[in-house]
């Protein structure tokens, strides 16, 4: 398998037991079968055929801003977008942006061509893919605000789907669903003043800075907005900030965040995640859903 895999990516994009707290946000994961930089379109089609074939587990990785991993790792192929995933470009009022770049790059692209639209998501740690995935948001914005189409491999095929026909809901979008990898975006954005752009960005993170624990590390909100309340305001209730399993605790900061900020494990994280929403279910009786996604074995 591995033979076969350096055969279509050469050796330098094949990490063999590559330790994925290097590739997540929360600095905590085991290895995978192997790291797998993937350049092109159909690079892409001929490992996920490959990886099917032989039945072996695998996993989109964006920029892990939104994954804890096992400490004992996971049992699988980690596939990352580069090369051609990396390319960005303008087209009027359009940006084009492939799943791998960072979206703050994108935030920044459309800042310095006096494009606005994209103020809200300046910040935000994720991939143009994992927004996709997520439709990530924050401050009111989310992605179906400003996403005109995706293009995503659909079994072997290249598809594209308009912002409608993605289904994007909160959090949620038809990627989640069924088996559709998100290859490039197009934002549709509008024509706004440059000094109006710059100020809003500079707005939006300063109130991260000062409102979210940016100094450790997280994977951003822990769990999703329950319908019809807060789930940093229910944890906060329950009296959960700076409750602490191991290395990690609810940040005394914002209580909608799990911080690793004692060099705590996975298992840590984890275990912290299931009291706080057991506790807050005792006490109000809503049921906490995790924003981020797990992988391997907890």
């Amino acid at each position: 398998m591995i033979n076969r895999l350096k055969a279509l990516l050469k050796d330098e994009r094949v990490f063999l037991n590559e330790k994925l707290d290097r590739h997540t946000t929360f600095k905590v994961g085991g290895p995978s079968k192997a790291l797998l930089l993937v350049n092109t379109e159909e690079e892409l089609k001929a490992v996920l055929k490959l990886l099917k074939e032989e039945n072996e587990d695998f996993f989109i990785l964006g920029n892990g801003s939104n994954l804890l991993v096992s400490d004992e790792g996971y049992d699988g192929y980690v596939i990352k977008l580069s090369g051609d995933f990396l390319d960005m470009r303008l087209e009027s009022d359009c940006i084009v942006a492939g799943a791998g770049v960072l979206l703050s790059k994108v935030c920044t692209f459309a800042r310095d061509n006096s494009l606005s639209g994209l103020e809200f998501a300046y910040g935000i740690p994720g991939t143009v893919g994992g927004a996709m995935v997520m439709n990530a948001g924050a401050y009111g914005g989310e992605m179906k605000d400003v996403t005109e189409s995706v293009s995503l491999l659909y079994k072997d095929e290249v598809i594209t789907r308009t912002c409608e026909e993605m289904r994007f809901g909160y959090r949620d979008s038809i990627i989640k669903h069924d088996d559709y990898i998100a290859l490039k975006t197009r934002f549709k954005l509008k024509k706004g003043n440059a000094e109006e752009i710059v100020a809003a960005m500079a707005d939006y993170m300063e109130r991260r800075r000062s409102k979210q624990p940016l100094e450790f590390p997280s994977a951003g909100s822990t769990f999703k907005r329950p319908e019809g309340a807060f789930a940093g305001k229910l944890i906060e209730d329950s009296g959960l900030k700076g409750f602490r399993v191991g290395g990690a605790c609810v940040s005394p900061k914002h209580a909608g965040f799990v911080v690793n900020d004692q060099n705590g494990t996975a298992a840590d994280i984890n275990e912290l995640m299931k009291q706080v929403a057991q506790k807050v279910k005792e006490d109000s009786g809503y049921i906490l859903e995790p924003e981020v996604i797990r992988i391997g074995k907890f």
